[in-house]
């Protein structure tokens, strides 16, 4: 067979495909099938864990467990799909067949994030909020099973489809297809969460979830119908069996025979994987002895995904309580997670052309084992950073009531300045038409409380656990009002806002955006969500008019207090007064840059050098087996926050992160003892070895042979003449 003759042609599976500047016109609908399917994923995950929390209600906790057990499906299922795809459909059929799987998932998600099936109330939360949960749950398996299933298909397809003289069209082809995959995330993290900000709904306007799961799932639709497009042109490669099941059957052979052949009367053996010669192949043995001991290395490397993962968790959460605003761009708290594949593609090349090269003119013998120690150092280094933001971001939260405890601010609704007594607190001064400054806290349920010169008493009930502001009528005898504030920070990075009428008229207040409606005399209205940016409220009694506007940041809460002295007219801005009982996000998200610097900076010393390295200490033909084994240890890191975010519950998010770098770092320590001991190899040589080996014994098994015929016919031919001899003396 010459070089330009292909070993694939003539076959009925080859398909038809085009060559075009040199490459197989099939690869463009592979790639523009992996893009679309990366974007889906990515786009989906982007606002996965806000969905959990504020679309289905769950607490920080169960919204990262959850959002890490799915993740780590995503990394489980990849050794299902290569098992499928080698030994029974082959990889054509299984991308096909998972793609619409993952598609289904994709449509279940975004109909579970339809707030408007279930509100029957119309008033924009679900009612049954089991139909969603549910649903959203079966989505995501759904999604797990397809995205983990094609995982190890799609670029192994890829690359099938070039002839064995394109070598440098497949190199090309393997770029391009790992530029799709960050160019992919990349747009999506930022798309979907600008999607996820707006509000949509047919009888309530809410955060728009559904169209933020809804774009992922039209993507994925677009990748499944491009790759069924290109479905002539493909070669199509038969399922040759799986060599994953084959290494399984051949470990648990030796395990069964060595436990089989347990007792000082057996000789031992220099590997206990030598226990399966009796069955195996010496070479396969060989084979799987080295990529054992690259798995045994594979042990502690969960620890670096438990950290690396949270991006799409913890660090999300966290930057909800966080100011977006970067002057003329605001950034939404997941769009924080698009700096990761930005640095990657920055840094990938400063590493690969400046870093390590300086590195080596230095002198230093800068192995890959040692660039992956360095990474997970470096990914413990972020979580630092991320606990002391988060130290900063704690000095921001307000302090809010234990289960035991109350809390009580005060508002003077009259026109005079009034004195009032609490108990345990110094005598509390209140201009006319103002508020306390902080909230003040009562172990006790019921307290007294004197107002004025002479004192009038009153006996309060305060609700547990609760904040309440105390509306102090200016006739002193008339009904005091206790209104229940709001006991956690706005969701969303949106405002609450509410108004208190002074007046002794009903007075309508209204804004795009918000319906706050009609506040009778001397009540309170409910509390309404606002965006950040300029509002203006438009205040309305009778015939009269009053434009009020302000400023809002992210995450504040206010109470606006209309006197009893407002004028109408154009300057009535300055008499209404701006009580606030939330402060606004303060720390900046700029402040997140440098822990996902050091996060990123790890990855690419610990992920792209860890992929290199297991590809090149790996037999030619188990290479599939430790890329499984790769993927499993992203799995168990996703696994190991599960048990921490359950089990340690720390009472401060900055301990638990601290807790984080510091399990990373023993067992970097851990890492770098048993990297110092390991021997690199080289399969192909030791194969080779084997091979060489193997064929020595056969031709010395062929020699013997030929030496038995020698002597055989040697023999016979001397039994032939003793023979005859014997027959001519019978004769005679």
């Amino acid at each position: 067979m010459t070089d330009k003759e292909d070993p694939k042609q003539g076959k009925e599976n080859r398909g038809t495909s085009k060559m075009v500047c040199g490459y197989p016109l099939s690869i463009f609908f592979i790639v523009v099938n992996e893009f679309c399917e990366r974007f889906s994923y990515y786009g989906m995950r982007a606002v996965l864990v806000l969905y959990f929390k504020y679309f289905l209600r769950w607490d920080d906790d169960l919204a990262t467990s959850i959002y890490h057990t799915f993740v780590a499906l995503c990394y489980l299922t990849p050794i299902l799909g290569a098992i499928v795809a080698d030994s029974w459909l082959g990889k054509f059929k299984t991308i096909i067949y998972l793609s619409i799987v993952y598609a289904i998932g994709q449509v279940a998600m975004a109909v579970s994030a339809i707030h408007d099936i279930t509100d029957s109330d119309r008033d924009g939360t679900p009612n049954n909020m089991t139909f969603h949960v549910v649903l959203s749950m079966v989505g995501l398996f759904l999604i797990a099973l397809g995205t983990g299933g094609i995982k190890p298909c799609v670029a192994a397809f890829g690359g099938d489809q070039f002839n064995d003289h394109q070598e440098r069209q497949r190199r090309t082809f393997f770029s391009v297809f790992y530029l799709c995959i960050n160019g992919g995330s990349l747009l999506s993290t930022i798309i979907t969460p600008i999607i996820r900000a707006q509000n949509c709904g047919i009888y309530s306007q809410q955060k728009c979830y559904s169209l933020a799961f809804g774009v992922p799932a039209a993507l994925m639709g677009v990748a499944l119908v491009v790759f069924i497009i290109g479905s002539g042109m493909y070669y199509k490669a038969e399922p040759q069996g799986n060599i994953m099941l084959d290494v399984c059957k051949c470990i648990g052979f030796a395990v069964k025979n060595r436990y089989k052949h347990r007792g000082n009367k057996y000789p031992k053996r220099q590997h206990w994987m030598d226990w399966a010669e009796e069955k195996y192949d010496k070479l396969l043995i060989a084979q799987i002895k080295m990529v054992l001991k690259v798995l045994f290395l594979y042990i502690p490397l969960p620890m670096f995904w438990t950290l690396f993962d949270q991006k799409g968790s913890r660090w999300t959460l966290q930057a909800t309580t966080m100011d977006g605003n970067f002057g003329l761009l605001v950034i939404q708290p997941d769009q924080m997670q698009t700096v990761n594949p930005i640095l990657i593609l920055t840094l990938v090349p400063i590493m690969d052309s400046v870093i390590y090269p300086l590195i080596k003119k230095c002198g230093l013998n800068f192995t890959p084992l040692k660039r992956m120690t360095v990474g997970m150092l470096l990914a413990a280094t972020a979580f630092v950073c991320a606990a002391l933001v988060q130290i900063q971001v704690d000095k921001t939260l307000p302090t809010f009531p234990l289960t035991s405890q109350s809390q009580l601010k005060l508002l003077n609704m009259g026109s005079n300045p009034i004195t009032v007594k609490l108990p345990g607190n110094d005598p509390l001064n209140l201009p006319a038409a103002q508020a306390s400054d902080k909230y003040l806290t009562f172990e006790a349920g019921t307290i007294s409380i004197s107002v004025g010169n002479p004192e009038i008493m009153k006996t309060i009930s305060l609700a547990k656990g609760q904040r309440q502001t105390l509306l102090i009528p200016s006739t002193i005898t008339d009904e005091w009002l206790l209104t229940d504030d709001l006991t956690s920070k706005p969701q969303e990075g949106n405002n609450e806002i509410r108004f208190v009428n002074g007046m002794n008229t009903a007075v309508n207040v209204s804004t795009p955006g918000a319906n706050i409606g009609l506040i009778e005399p001397l009540y309170f209205s409910n509390y309404s969500k606002i965006k950040n940016g300029k509002a203006t409220f438009t205040l309305q009694s009778g015939s009269q008019s009053c434009e009020y506007s302000k400023d809002f940041g992210y995450g504040s809460s206010y109470t606006f207090f209309i006197p009893s002295t407002l004028v109408f007219g154009s300057n009535c801005q300055e008499s209404i007064t701006a009580v606030e009982d939330i402060q606004p996000n303060s720390v900046s998200m700029a402040l997140q840059i440098p822990q996902y610097f050091f996060i990123t900076a790890g990855e690419v010393m610990f992920s792209v050098t860890g992929l290199e390295f297991s590809y090149s200490q790996a037999p030619s033909n188990m290479k599939s087996v430790l890329q499984a084994g790769w993927l499993f240890t992203v799995a168990i890191g996703n696994f190991i926050v599960l048990i921490v975010a359950e089990l340690a519950k720390l009472p401060k998010q900055w301990a638990e992160y601290v807790l984080f770098a510091s399990l990373l770092v023993a067992v970097c320590i851990i890492f770098s003892i048993m990297a110092y001991f390991y021997t690199y190899t080289d399969p192909a040589e030791i194969e080779a070895q084997f091979k060489k080996s193997i064929n020595e014994d056969d031709e010395d098994d062929k020699s013997k042979l030929q030496m038995a015929e020698v002597e055989m016919i040697k023999r016979d031919s001397i039994k032939c003449h003793d023979e005859e001899d014997q027959a001519k003396q019978t004769k005679m």
